[in-house]
């Protein structure tokens, strides 16, 4: 008889199982990741603590509470950060353009918050787990957050829209070049969702959230990484 490892999952809406209802267009939570096959397929019990907005540092934040109350009972923890973090306010770039605007997290506070993480739950005894970003639809995504400010305005600052998907990317990459530098182990949801092709089809009316059959192809990510990572001949927990 197999031991039941625990496993916790923090993150933002993605993982969180976020989708905007078609009829109201409105945020609402619709998640289609089949945990519980994950749990019966790999002896595991998963507690998920994603939050809708949440970006590494209120992760961070909200790691170190529990941890500190000694309310985390796990043998690893799954993180999914990046696509808050990568975020702009796009009311204020649409009103001045031609400022300097940062994103929710500069991306070497991205990366050095996401260390902290790693060497904290290291010395917990947890095993880290982190995940890529599932790619976004850039127009979709620019006619979804931008569509009540001043398009000119905010494309003469981003060059095009284009470049919406571009940083999105860079947080994607810092996320995996942060993997092998720290040896953890790393989740690849985004090339599963490449390795589709035509990724609009798995995303919602935003360009960024996983529809039902873009959480579909979650699952199957978490699946063939516990399974890699047992051929592989390394613990997963």
């Amino acid at each position: 008889m197999r031991i039941q490892k625990k496993i916790e999952v923090y993150g933002d809406s993605v993982l969180k199982g976020i989708q905007v209802n078609p009829e109201n267009k409105r945020y609402h939570i619709d998640n289609n990741i089949d945990i519980e096959g994950i749990e019966k397929a790999h002896s595991l019990s998963i507690k998920n603590f994603s939050k809708f907005g949440c970006t590494i540092t209120k992760g961070f934040s909200l790691i170190k509470n529990r941890l500190g109350k000694g309310e985390v009972y796990c043998d690893a923890i799954v993180m999914d950060y990046g696509g808050n973090d990568c975020d702009f306010n796009w009311k204020e770039i649409a009103e001045k353009p031609d400022d300097d605007h940062l994103p929710n997290t500069p991306l070497d506070v991205f990366v050095d918050t996401y260390h902290k993480i790693i060497c904290l739950l290291k010395e917990n005894g947890i095993r880290p787990i982190m995940t890529n970003l599932p790619p976004i639809d850039a127009q979709r995504f620019f006619d979804w957050f931008c569509g009540g400010f001043c398009k000119m305005n905010i494309l003469k600052w981003l060059g095009g829209v284009e470049s919406i998907y571009n940083w999105q990317e860079k947080y994607s990459k810092a996320v995996e070049e942060v993997a092998a530098e720290t040896d953890t182990l790393l989740v690849d949801i985004r090339g599963a969702f490449l390795r589709q092709g035509r990724i609009k089809r798995f995303l919602c009316e935003d360009g960024t959230h996983p529809n039902t059959e873009g959480q579909k192809i979650i699952t199957e990510a978490f699946f063939k990484f516990i399974e890699q990572s047992k051929n592989q001949g390394k613990i997963l927990i």
